[in-house]
């Protein structure tokens, strides 16, 4: 049996491939080796479906957000190796997953817009370039921590349409010490930050979530895509939620600086899925 996973900061999405070729998944919460250590990455795992299938899996390949240095990747694996001692176990980067899932065998330009951003040139075997991702506090354009950023610093400044203002008071009872205890004092505030997503999403026809979402994606083209070689004659691939169900916004923003984007999909675990059954 063969596990596979994909992994961001608010979610995981796990498949596993059984031994006669049918196919199990299952979606659970995110990890990223940044913000948490193994044991704590252990115990979740630990905590989900995964606790029925220790002995079972023979390999896990895991692709996850902040998996791109070694010691990264070690805090992963060891969590892994608690959960699936038996296990061979191979971590690779999301962007990884990215580009296999989207560009396939063929070059391109893949990127991720969820809770972070990421970007990377692939020629149909492997990344070639990338841009750097620092994390949500110097980085992650585009991406839904970055977005709702926006809408809450608007918020504390008060520069925000009154009618918006309104309804995240009433709906999500915020206040200025609200936000800052969440982003300054408790654990995770990139996911608190991207939380608010659904909201700007859901109130897009007015101009002003509309302008969150298209100037958070200029920014996402000006910092990554637009610093690749011939980024305009490649075609640019996008998974993520954020991407995936703000795609109208996200083509109009491309459109608007001659950007080529091809496929948009929310999640790359069934590209995956396929490219490791080939492999078997």
């Amino acid at each position: 049996m063969i596990l596979i996973a994909d992994s961001g900061s608010s979610k995981t999405d796990w498949r596993v491939i059984h031994s006669d070729r049918k196919i199990s998944q299952h979606r659970g919460i995110g990890f990223n080796p940044y913000y948490q250590t193994s044991e704590e990455m252990a115990i979740q795992m630990q905590s989900d479906f995964l606790v029925n299938l220790e002995s079972e899996i023979e390999e896990i390949f895991f692709y996850g957000a902040g998996c791109s240095s070694p010691d990264r990747k070690n805090e992963v694996s060891s969590a892994l190796k608690t959960v699936f001692p038996k296990a061979k176990i191979i971590i690779d980067h999301d962007l990884a997953a990215a580009a296999r899932s989207t560009c396939g065998h063929q070059s391109g330009i893949a990127c991720i817009l969820g809770t972070g951003s990421n970007s990377c040139d692939y020629d149909g075997v492997q990344i070639v370039d990338s841009r750097p991702a620092p994390g949500y506090i110097f980085g992650d354009e585009g991406g839904g921590g970055y977005v709702g950023r926006k809408l809450l610093k608007d918020f504390i400044n008060d520069e925000m349409p009154k009618e918006i203002k309104k309804e995240l008071i009433d709906n999500f009872h915020l206040t200025n010490t609200v936000i800052q205890e969440h982003v300054y004092q408790k654990p995770f505030p990139n996911r608190y930050m991207a939380s608010f997503c659904r909201f700007i999403s859901e109130h897009k026809s007015n101009p002003y979530c509309y302008m969150l979402y298209y100037n958070s994606f200029q920014d996402f083209f000006k910092q990554h895509v637009m610093k690749y070689k011939d980024y305009r004659e490649k075609p640019v691939n996008f998974v993520g939620s954020i991407a995936y169900y703000n795609s109208d916004i996200l083509r109009k923003a491309a459109a608007d600086v001659q950007i080529n984007v091809n496929l948009i999909i929310e999640s790359p675990i069934a590209g995956l899925t396929l490219y490791h059954q080939e492999a078997l």
